[in-house]
Formats: C-alpha cells, sequence, structure tokens
C-alpha cells in the first residue's frame, strides 16, 4: 500500500518521509524493473469519507494538494463503485500500491548483483568489540563488523535493551483475505488499483477476485471476529462483498512504537543505526528510509 499524498499532516517528520518516498518509488521502479520486468506502480487510490466531518477533512485537503493529485468526489461518484459512499470521498491519483513479493523479488536480485551477501540466520545478541560491533547468530557464529543497521521489528528491544537502548515495540496484527465474488463487478474496470473505506483496503487482482485487508487489532492472536468485521465493514459493504467466497486467509504482525512515533530512525552509537518499527507504512517509506539510513552511513 502506497499512502503518501492523503496522509492527513501537511509539516512534520511523518509527512516528510511520506513526500519523499513517493517522490522516489518512481526511480526505485524504473531501477528494479531490470530485474522484474513486471514491476510496477498501481498507481490511483480512493478513500471513502467515513461521515459528513470526514467528507470536509478530505475537500480541505484536496485544495491544499492539487498538484499532487489529489480530487474530491461526490457521492454520485461513487455511485457505480460503491454504493455506499452516502458521503464521497478523495482520489489520489499518485498514491496506491506495489506488488510486494515482487518488489522482494527485484529487491534480493538487486543485492546479489551489488555482491551483497544474505544470511537467514537469526540474530540474538549485539556486543561492542574494540569500536566495531560483533554479531551473534543462533548457529553459535559470530562476526565482526564497522557499522550495524537494524530493521528488526519485534525482537529491536531484544537486541537493544542489554546495550542500554530500551526501544519497546508492540504488536499489531494485520489480516488479509483473498475473495472469490459471486456477483458484483467483475472486470474492475471503473475501479482504482485500491478503495480505501474505513481503514479497510479492497484490491482488485484478477476478474471476480479481490484482496481485502486491514490492521484490525492489537496483539498476536487473530480471531473470527475481526474476519467478519472486515467482510462487513461494519455494515457498510455493498451486498456483493458480503456474500464473497474466501479463498484464502493470512495474517501478520507490524512492530508499533511504544511512546515514541514510528518508525524509529535514529543513530543510538557510532556504528549503529536503527531503522525500524515502521508499523503500517513499511513499505511506503522503504525508499525514505533506505535514503536516511545512506546518509547516516556517509556521516564520519
Amino acid at each position: 500500500m502506497l499512502m503518501g499524498h492523503v496522509f492527513r499532516r501537511n509539516s512534520g517528520r511523518g509527512w516528510r518521509l511520506r513526500r519523499r518516498s513517493m517522490e522516489l518509488w518512481p526511480q526505485w521502479v524504473r531501477a528494479l524493473k531490470i530485474h522484474q520486468p513486471e514491476l510496477k506502480l498501481h498507481r490511483g487510490l480512493l478513500q471513502i469519507a467515513e461521515d459528513e466531518q470526514a467528507a470536509q477533512r478530505m475537500e480541505w485537503l484536496a485544495a491544499q494538494r492539487v498538484e499532487l493529485g489529489l480530487q474530491t468526489m461526490t457521492k454520485e461518484d461513487f455511485r457505480t463503485v460503491w454504493p455506499t459512499a452516502t458521503h464521497g470521498g478523495l482520489h489520489s491519483s499518485d498514491d496506491g500500491r506495489i506488488d510486494p513479493l515482487l518488489l522482494q523479488l527485484a529487491l534480493r536480485e538487486a543485492l546479489k548483483e551489488q555482491s551483497v551477501e544474505l544470511n537467514a540466520t537469526a540474530v540474538v545478541r549485539l556486543e561492542r568489540d574494540n569500536h566495531h560491533w560483533r554479531v551473534h547468530r543462533t548457529d553459535g557464529d559470530s562476526q565482526i563488523h564497522d557499522v550495524v543497521v537494524l530493521s528488526t521489528a519485534l525482537t529491536t528491544d531484544a537486541l537493544l535493551e542489554p546495550l542500554g537502548h530500551a526501544r519497546p515495540m508492540t504488536p499489531v496484527l494485520g489480516q488479509a483475505l483473498s475473495l472469490q465474488l459471486e456477483t458484483g463487478p467483475t472486470n474492475w474496470s471503473n475501479w482504482p488499483s485500491v478503495l480505501v473505506d474505513q481503514g479497510f483496503n479492497l484490491i482488485p487482482t484478477s476478474p471476480g477476485q479481490l484482496l481485502l485487508g486491514a490492521t484490525v487489532e492489537p496483539g498476536d492472536c487473530a480471531s473470527a471476529d475481526p474476519l467478519i468485521l472486515m467482510r462487513s465493514l461494519n455494515e457498510r459493504a455493498p451486498a456483493w462483498l458480503r456474500t464473497a467466497t474466501v479463498v484464502s486467509h493470512w495474517s501478520g504482525l507490524r512492530a508499533r512504537p511504544v511512546d515514541r512515533p514510528a518508525p524509529l530512525l535514529e543513530e543510538l552509537e557510532p556504528g549503529l543505526i536503527l531503522a525500524s518499527g515502521h508499523y503500517r507504512n513499511g513499505v511506503l517509506l522503504a525508499p525514505a528510509t533506505a535514503e536516511w539510513v545512506a546518509a547516516a552511513l556517509e556521516q564520519p
């Protein structure tokens, strides 16, 4: 999900990171298509207004960001796509999505081209070693490095707390359904790449099929209720969505920093860099995060 330009705030680090990432994503895709030709930005996002107050906020935001491709839409504009959008919504021409699996494959190929060694063995401990860092792994092996960059999500605090840098994270469960429609849209001709209603994301994938996902609850255990909620969208889902068949269901955990704004971008000590805790925006903020890390590595 790439929801950068529809971010509510107009200032602060969060907005700057989102805007910079949206500037960088086209460059990234052009460079990575060498490794995965099918990789592309799926542009176009519709965000539904939950009530009249939300519609007014969207109208104000669109007026501020005309040059970024934001435009308000009326309930008549949604009639064929999402008839329950009684308060209209917001269209963003450049927000949207990117295929995360193709992206991972492309990044791995790009790293291989740069002779970067990938090691899947888990790291269990970091140790200061004469102005360097010794990295201990579960297989008993260890290596010394000049610089360590941590993008370790929920394991971050276990690695940093012994060094005196407490950075607790809390898990937030995200879930997704792959749905087969019995009725309703078939070719998605009038649909955007992503439709967002009440924080639930609908992504057309092929004729008669779509993904429905959301970050729905704190903790790390899935329950049945959120799945029912996702399919009903608080009773605002069209009939064709409520009657869809679940093809598959999966879930994952996002790391949300405790008492600190996401993400955590810090140089904790010389040679110890933290870039983690992106919560729901890991893919969106990847380019801006990488740029920040690169700048930190260049510091004397």
